[in-house]
Protein backbone atom coordinates (compact mmCIF):
# COMPACT_ATOMS: atom_id res chain seq x y z
CA UNK A 1 0.00 0.00 0.00
CA UNK A 2 1.33 3.66 -1.13
CA UNK A 3 0.47 6.10 1.47
CA UNK A 4 -0.18 9.74 -0.06
CA UNK A 5 0.95 13.16 0.86
CA UNK A 6 -2.31 13.98 2.55
CA UNK A 7 -1.79 10.99 5.20
CA UNK A 8 1.66 12.03 6.12
CA UNK A 9 0.35 15.54 6.56
CA UNK A 10 -2.41 14.32 9.27
CA UNK A 11 0.23 12.08 10.45
CA UNK A 12 2.84 14.30 11.31
CA UNK A 13 0.52 16.91 12.81
CA UNK A 14 -0.71 14.00 15.24
CA UNK A 15 3.10 13.98 16.22
CA UNK A 16 3.20 17.83 16.48
CA UNK A 17 0.43 17.58 18.52
CA UNK A 18 1.35 14.95 21.40
CA UNK A 19 4.64 16.84 21.38
CA UNK A 20 2.70 20.13 22.35
CA UNK A 21 0.51 18.32 24.66
CA UNK A 22 3.13 16.54 26.13
CA UNK A 23 4.94 19.95 26.70
CA UNK A 24 1.60 21.56 28.09
CA UNK A 25 2.50 18.92 30.64
CA UNK A 26 5.83 18.63 31.70
CA UNK A 27 5.56 22.46 32.30
CA UNK A 28 4.85 21.74 35.75
CA UNK A 29 8.60 21.66 36.13
CA UNK A 30 8.04 25.61 35.36
CA UNK A 31 4.89 25.83 37.67
CA UNK A 32 7.22 24.44 40.73
CA UNK A 33 9.59 26.95 39.94
CA UNK A 34 7.17 29.95 40.84
CA UNK A 35 6.07 27.85 43.71
CA UNK A 36 9.51 28.22 45.70
CA UNK A 37 8.71 31.16 47.33
CA UNK A 38 5.84 30.55 48.75
CA UNK A 39 6.11 26.38 49.57
CA UNK A 40 9.63 26.75 51.20
CA UNK A 41 9.83 28.36 54.63
CA UNK A 42 13.56 26.87 55.47
CA UNK A 43 16.76 26.14 53.17
CA UNK A 44 16.25 22.23 53.51
CA UNK A 45 12.52 22.61 52.17
CA UNK A 46 13.85 25.08 49.21
CA UNK A 47 16.37 21.73 48.57
CA UNK A 48 13.76 19.29 48.80
CA UNK A 49 11.68 21.37 46.06
CA UNK A 50 13.97 21.86 44.12
CA UNK A 51 16.03 18.74 43.57
CA UNK A 52 12.14 17.53 43.22
CA UNK A 53 11.77 19.21 40.09
CA UNK A 54 15.69 19.51 39.18
CA UNK A 55 15.22 15.60 38.38
CA UNK A 56 12.25 16.19 35.64
CA UNK A 57 13.35 19.75 34.00
CA UNK A 58 15.60 18.09 31.03
CA UNK A 59 12.61 16.45 30.68
CA UNK A 60 10.91 19.49 29.43
CA UNK A 61 13.75 21.10 27.95
CA UNK A 62 14.48 18.09 25.39
CA UNK A 63 10.67 17.70 24.25
CA UNK A 64 10.65 21.76 23.42
CA UNK A 65 13.31 21.04 21.24
CA UNK A 66 11.98 17.94 19.37
CA UNK A 67 9.22 20.22 19.35
CA UNK A 68 10.69 22.61 17.94
CA UNK A 69 12.96 20.43 15.24
CA UNK A 70 9.64 18.55 14.18
CA UNK A 71 7.68 21.03 13.04
CA UNK A 72 10.94 22.29 11.05
CA UNK A 73 11.50 19.07 9.50
CA UNK A 74 7.41 18.50 9.09
CA UNK A 75 6.28 21.96 8.36
CA UNK A 76 9.46 23.95 7.08
CA UNK A 77 7.19 27.17 6.03
CA UNK A 78 5.91 27.67 9.34
CA UNK A 79 9.08 26.91 10.94
CA UNK A 80 11.01 29.84 8.70
CA UNK A 81 7.39 32.44 8.96
CA UNK A 82 7.12 32.28 12.58
CA UNK A 83 10.54 31.23 14.06
CA UNK A 84 12.13 33.78 10.92
CA UNK A 85 9.03 36.19 11.28
CA UNK A 86 8.45 36.26 15.05
CA UNK A 87 11.96 36.10 16.40
CA UNK A 88 11.66 38.40 19.64
CA UNK A 89 9.16 36.60 20.96
CA UNK A 90 10.78 32.97 20.48
CA UNK A 91 14.38 34.59 21.23
CA UNK A 92 12.36 35.25 25.10
CA UNK A 93 11.05 31.98 25.44
CA UNK A 94 14.44 30.61 24.46
CA UNK A 95 16.17 33.00 27.06
CA UNK A 96 13.76 31.68 29.63
CA UNK A 97 14.12 28.35 29.05
CA UNK A 98 18.71 28.27 29.02
CA UNK A 99 18.42 30.63 32.27
CA UNK A 100 16.58 27.16 33.51
CA UNK A 101 19.40 24.91 32.45
CA UNK A 102 21.87 27.23 33.69
CA UNK A 103 20.37 27.82 37.16
CA UNK A 104 19.85 23.99 37.73
CA UNK A 105 23.51 23.09 36.60
CA UNK A 106 24.78 25.90 39.09
CA UNK A 107 22.79 26.81 41.56
CA UNK A 108 24.08 24.30 44.14
CA UNK A 109 27.92 23.93 43.18
CA UNK A 110 30.11 26.16 45.93
CA UNK A 111 31.34 29.16 44.76
CA UNK A 112 29.26 29.38 41.71
CA UNK A 113 29.72 32.73 40.27
CA UNK A 114 25.90 34.74 40.80
CA UNK A 115 24.72 33.26 44.07
CA UNK A 116 22.02 30.44 44.80
CA UNK A 117 19.57 33.52 45.24
CA UNK A 118 20.13 35.04 41.50
CA UNK A 119 19.66 31.56 40.17
CA UNK A 120 16.53 31.27 42.35
CA UNK A 121 15.16 34.41 40.29
CA UNK A 122 16.30 32.56 37.03
CA UNK A 123 13.85 29.94 38.08
CA UNK A 124 11.22 32.19 38.54
CA UNK A 125 11.62 34.38 35.12
CA UNK A 126 11.68 30.87 33.28
CA UNK A 127 8.75 29.91 35.32
CA UNK A 128 6.60 33.22 35.01
CA UNK A 129 7.46 34.17 31.02
CA UNK A 130 8.59 30.70 29.85
CA UNK A 131 5.36 29.30 30.22
CA UNK A 132 3.01 32.34 29.48
CA UNK A 133 4.94 33.60 26.29
CA UNK A 134 4.75 29.82 25.36
CA UNK A 135 0.65 30.22 26.06
CA UNK A 136 0.56 33.30 23.91
CA UNK A 137 2.57 31.53 20.91
CA UNK A 138 -0.11 29.06 20.66
CA UNK A 139 -2.56 31.37 21.23
CA UNK A 140 -1.23 32.35 17.54
CA UNK A 141 -2.71 29.51 15.93
CA UNK A 142 -6.18 30.70 16.60
CA UNK A 143 -5.61 34.47 16.16
CA UNK A 144 -3.66 34.82 13.63
CA UNK A 145 0.08 36.61 13.51
CA UNK A 146 0.97 39.59 10.89
CA UNK A 147 2.95 37.92 8.13
CA UNK A 148 2.30 37.80 4.18
CA UNK A 149 3.48 35.02 1.98
CA UNK A 150 4.67 34.61 -1.35
CA UNK A 151 5.97 31.48 -3.02
CA UNK A 152 6.74 33.22 -6.36
CA UNK A 153 9.92 34.71 -4.69
CA UNK A 154 11.40 31.37 -4.63
CA UNK A 155 11.49 32.05 -8.57
CA UNK A 156 13.32 35.70 -7.77
CA UNK A 157 16.36 36.08 -5.88
CA UNK A 158 17.65 32.34 -5.92
CA UNK A 159 20.43 33.14 -3.96
CA UNK A 160 18.35 34.68 -1.19
CA UNK A 161 14.85 34.09 -1.58
CA UNK A 162 12.13 35.04 0.98
CA UNK A 163 9.19 33.39 0.62
CA UNK A 164 7.04 35.07 4.01
CA UNK A 165 7.70 38.53 5.49
CA UNK A 166 6.67 39.84 8.64
CA UNK A 167 4.53 42.94 8.25
CA UNK A 168 5.03 45.01 11.15
CA UNK A 169 8.59 46.01 13.73
CA UNK A 170 7.28 43.91 16.45
CA UNK A 171 8.31 40.55 15.61
CA UNK A 172 6.28 38.45 17.83
CA UNK A 173 6.07 40.66 20.62
CA UNK A 174 2.47 42.06 19.28
CA UNK A 175 1.12 38.96 20.22
CA UNK A 176 1.08 39.60 23.89
CA UNK A 177 -0.52 42.67 22.71
CA UNK A 178 -3.50 40.64 22.30
CA UNK A 179 -5.82 39.63 25.38
CA UNK A 180 -6.54 36.50 23.54
CA UNK A 181 -3.50 35.14 23.07
CA UNK A 182 -2.52 36.41 27.26
CA UNK A 183 -5.75 34.35 28.12
CA UNK A 184 -4.47 31.33 27.01
CA UNK A 185 -0.79 32.27 28.10
CA UNK A 186 -2.11 32.88 32.24
CA UNK A 187 -4.71 30.09 31.78
CA UNK A 188 -1.18 27.49 31.08
CA UNK A 189 0.37 29.20 34.08
CA UNK A 190 -2.37 28.65 36.59
CA UNK A 191 -2.34 24.96 34.88
CA UNK A 192 1.54 24.84 35.33
CA UNK A 193 0.94 25.54 38.92
CA UNK A 194 -1.90 23.59 39.91
CA UNK A 195 -0.50 20.51 38.29
CA UNK A 196 3.44 21.07 40.38
CA UNK A 197 1.19 20.95 43.59
CA UNK A 198 0.34 17.31 42.16
CA UNK A 199 3.77 16.71 41.52
CA UNK A 200 4.79 18.16 44.78
CA UNK A 201 2.19 15.71 46.73
CA UNK A 202 2.92 12.64 45.04
CA UNK A 203 7.03 12.71 44.75
CA UNK A 204 8.09 14.39 48.13
CA UNK A 205 7.43 12.66 51.21
CA UNK A 206 6.81 15.82 53.72
CA UNK A 207 3.87 16.21 55.97
CA UNK A 208 4.77 20.26 55.95
CA UNK A 209 5.48 20.62 52.40
CA UNK A 210 2.12 18.56 51.16
CA UNK A 211 0.10 20.14 53.42
CA UNK A 212 1.11 23.20 51.71
CA UNK A 213 0.94 21.80 48.54
CA UNK A 214 -2.88 21.16 48.61
CA UNK A 215 -3.68 24.56 49.59
CA UNK A 216 -1.82 25.28 46.55
CA UNK A 217 -3.56 23.29 44.40
CA UNK A 218 -6.74 24.55 45.41
CA UNK A 219 -5.43 28.21 45.38
CA UNK A 220 -4.62 27.97 41.57
CA UNK A 221 -7.02 25.56 40.19
CA UNK A 222 -10.21 28.24 41.12
CA UNK A 223 -8.38 31.03 38.53
CA UNK A 224 -7.45 28.16 36.41
CA UNK A 225 -10.78 26.61 35.89
CA UNK A 226 -12.27 30.03 35.32
CA UNK A 227 -10.08 31.02 32.84
CA UNK A 228 -10.00 27.78 31.20
CA UNK A 229 -14.04 27.77 30.68
CA UNK A 230 -12.66 31.80 29.52
CA UNK A 231 -11.13 30.49 26.98
CA UNK A 232 -12.94 27.53 25.66
CA UNK A 233 -16.11 29.77 25.29
CA UNK A 234 -14.07 32.70 23.79
CA UNK A 235 -12.35 30.22 21.04
CA UNK A 236 -15.82 28.34 20.09
CA UNK A 237 -17.46 31.50 19.19
CA UNK A 238 -14.70 32.73 17.37
CA UNK A 239 -14.77 33.24 13.85
CA UNK A 240 -12.22 31.07 11.47
CA UNK A 241 -10.61 30.51 9.07
CA UNK A 242 -11.54 27.36 6.21
CA UNK A 243 -9.95 26.13 3.52
CA UNK A 244 -11.76 25.18 0.52
CA UNK A 245 -9.69 21.84 -0.55
CA UNK A 246 -10.47 22.06 -4.14
CA UNK A 247 -10.13 26.02 -4.93
CA UNK A 248 -7.39 25.86 -1.86
CA UNK A 249 -9.34 29.54 -1.15
CA UNK A 250 -9.22 30.05 2.41
CA UNK A 251 -12.77 32.30 3.72
CA UNK A 252 -14.06 33.29 7.34
CA UNK A 253 -16.05 31.09 8.76
CA UNK A 254 -18.32 31.55 11.71
CA UNK A 255 -18.22 29.46 14.73
CA UNK A 256 -15.55 27.60 12.90
CA UNK A 257 -14.23 25.55 16.31
CA UNK A 258 -17.19 24.96 17.53
CA UNK A 259 -17.85 23.24 14.00
CA UNK A 260 -14.95 21.72 14.42
CA UNK A 261 -15.86 19.85 17.77
CA UNK A 262 -18.71 19.08 16.14
CA UNK A 263 -18.13 17.73 12.99
CA UNK A 264 -15.17 15.77 14.55
CA UNK A 265 -17.51 13.98 17.52
CA UNK A 266 -14.48 12.33 18.37
CA UNK A 267 -12.35 14.93 19.37
CA UNK A 268 -14.95 16.54 21.24
CA UNK A 269 -14.95 13.17 23.19
CA UNK A 270 -11.89 13.31 23.96
CA UNK A 271 -12.04 16.56 25.04
CA UNK A 272 -14.41 15.77 27.37
CA UNK A 273 -12.53 13.10 28.55
CA UNK A 274 -9.24 15.09 29.61
CA UNK A 275 -11.32 17.68 31.33
CA UNK A 276 -12.80 15.26 33.21
CA UNK A 277 -9.25 13.62 34.33
CA UNK A 278 -8.30 17.10 34.69
CA UNK A 279 -11.11 18.09 37.54
CA UNK A 280 -11.29 14.55 39.19
CA UNK A 281 -7.68 14.75 39.86
CA UNK A 282 -8.04 17.67 41.47
CA UNK A 283 -11.36 17.01 43.40
CA UNK A 284 -10.00 13.61 44.79
CA UNK A 285 -7.00 15.15 45.92
CA UNK A 286 -8.35 18.21 47.74
CA UNK A 287 -11.38 15.81 49.15
CA UNK A 288 -8.91 12.53 50.05
CA UNK A 289 -6.01 14.40 51.44
CA UNK A 290 -4.00 10.71 51.80
CA UNK A 291 -4.16 10.21 47.77
CA UNK A 292 -1.21 11.09 45.97
CA UNK A 293 -1.83 9.79 42.59
CA UNK A 294 -3.46 12.95 41.30
CA UNK A 295 -0.54 14.21 39.00
CA UNK A 296 -0.96 10.89 36.50
CA UNK A 297 -4.91 11.67 36.33
CA UNK A 298 -4.42 15.20 35.73
CA UNK A 299 -1.43 14.70 33.43
CA UNK A 300 -3.39 12.54 30.84
CA UNK A 301 -6.33 14.79 31.08
CA UNK A 302 -4.05 17.75 30.03
CA UNK A 303 -2.37 16.02 27.49
CA UNK A 304 -5.59 14.65 25.42
CA UNK A 305 -7.04 18.52 26.29
CA UNK A 306 -4.28 20.02 24.27
CA UNK A 307 -4.36 17.50 21.44
CA UNK A 308 -7.50 17.77 21.02
CA UNK A 309 -6.68 22.02 20.84
CA UNK A 310 -3.91 21.46 18.01
CA UNK A 311 -6.28 18.86 16.48
CA UNK A 312 -9.31 21.58 16.06
CA UNK A 313 -6.48 23.91 15.38
CA UNK A 314 -4.94 22.09 11.79
CA UNK A 315 -7.78 19.03 11.22
CA UNK A 316 -10.58 19.57 9.30
CA UNK A 317 -9.42 22.42 6.59
CA UNK A 318 -8.33 24.86 8.90
CA UNK A 319 -5.66 26.84 8.69
CA UNK A 320 -3.35 26.28 11.89
CA UNK A 321 -1.50 29.66 11.49
CA UNK A 322 -3.60 32.55 9.84
CA UNK A 323 -2.74 35.71 8.53
CA UNK A 324 -3.96 38.63 10.16
CA UNK A 325 -2.96 40.36 7.22
CA UNK A 326 -3.41 38.49 3.93
CA UNK A 327 -6.38 35.74 4.28
CA UNK A 328 -4.89 33.65 1.68
CA UNK A 329 -1.62 33.70 3.04
CA UNK A 330 -2.79 31.42 6.69
CA UNK A 331 -0.87 28.58 6.63
CA UNK A 332 -2.46 25.02 6.76
CA UNK A 333 -0.76 21.47 6.49
CA UNK A 334 -1.15 20.95 3.08
CA UNK A 335 0.83 23.88 2.06
CA UNK A 336 2.93 24.42 4.57
CA UNK A 337 4.41 20.93 4.53
CA UNK A 338 7.78 19.55 3.40
CA UNK A 339 7.96 17.17 0.48
CA UNK A 340 6.28 13.86 0.06
CA UNK A 341 9.82 11.97 -0.16
CA UNK A 342 11.04 14.16 3.51
CA UNK A 343 7.76 13.54 4.69
CA UNK A 344 8.18 9.46 4.30
CA UNK A 345 11.82 9.79 5.61
CA UNK A 346 11.04 11.42 8.99
CA UNK A 347 8.10 9.35 9.05
CA UNK A 348 10.44 6.50 9.63
CA UNK A 349 12.62 7.94 11.70
CA UNK A 350 9.30 8.81 13.81
CA UNK A 351 8.66 4.94 14.57
CA UNK A 352 11.91 5.66 17.05
CA UNK A 353 9.51 7.57 19.16
CA UNK A 354 8.13 4.80 21.07
CA UNK A 355 11.57 3.77 22.27
CA UNK A 356 12.56 7.37 23.57
CA UNK A 357 9.01 7.56 25.15
CA UNK A 358 9.24 4.01 26.64
CA UNK A 359 13.25 5.44 27.96
CA UNK A 360 11.68 8.38 29.39
CA UNK A 361 8.92 6.01 31.13
CA UNK A 362 11.48 3.77 32.56
CA UNK A 363 13.90 6.68 33.42
CA UNK A 364 11.36 8.62 35.24
CA UNK A 365 10.04 5.77 37.09
CA UNK A 366 13.82 4.67 38.22
CA UNK A 367 14.07 8.24 39.61
CA UNK A 368 10.22 8.33 41.81
CA UNK A 369 11.13 5.05 42.79
CA UNK A 370 11.62 6.18 46.38
CA UNK A 371 9.79 9.98 47.49
CA UNK A 372 12.42 12.91 48.37
CA UNK A 373 12.59 13.24 51.71
CA UNK A 374 14.67 15.78 54.29
CA UNK A 375 17.14 12.66 55.28
CA UNK A 376 17.64 11.80 51.49
CA UNK A 377 18.50 15.49 50.87
CA UNK A 378 21.12 15.65 53.89
CA UNK A 379 23.08 12.77 53.22
CA UNK A 380 22.67 13.07 49.31
CA UNK A 381 26.25 14.02 47.34
CA UNK A 382 24.50 15.63 44.11
CA UNK A 383 21.70 18.52 44.83
CA UNK A 384 20.42 21.15 42.37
Amino acid sequence: MVLNEFFYQHYWWLLISILGALLVFLLFVQGGQTLLLTMAKTPAEKTMLVNSLGRKWEFTFTTLVVFGGAFFASFPLFYSTSFGGAYWLWMAILFSFVLQAVSYEYRAKKGNLLGTKVYDIFLLLNGIVGVILLGVAVGTFFTGADFRVDKANLYGDIAMPVISTWQNPWHGLEAVADWRNLLLGVTIFFLARMQASLYFINNIDDDTLCARAHKQLLYNAVPFVVLFLLFVGTTLCADGFQLDPESGEVSVRPYKYFHNLTEMAWVAVLFVIGVAGVLYAVGRTLLSPAWTRGIWYSGIGTVLVVLCVFFIAGYNDTPYYPSAVDMQSSLTIYNSSSSLFTLEVMSLVSLLIPFVLAYIFFAWRAMDRKSITRQEMEESDHLY
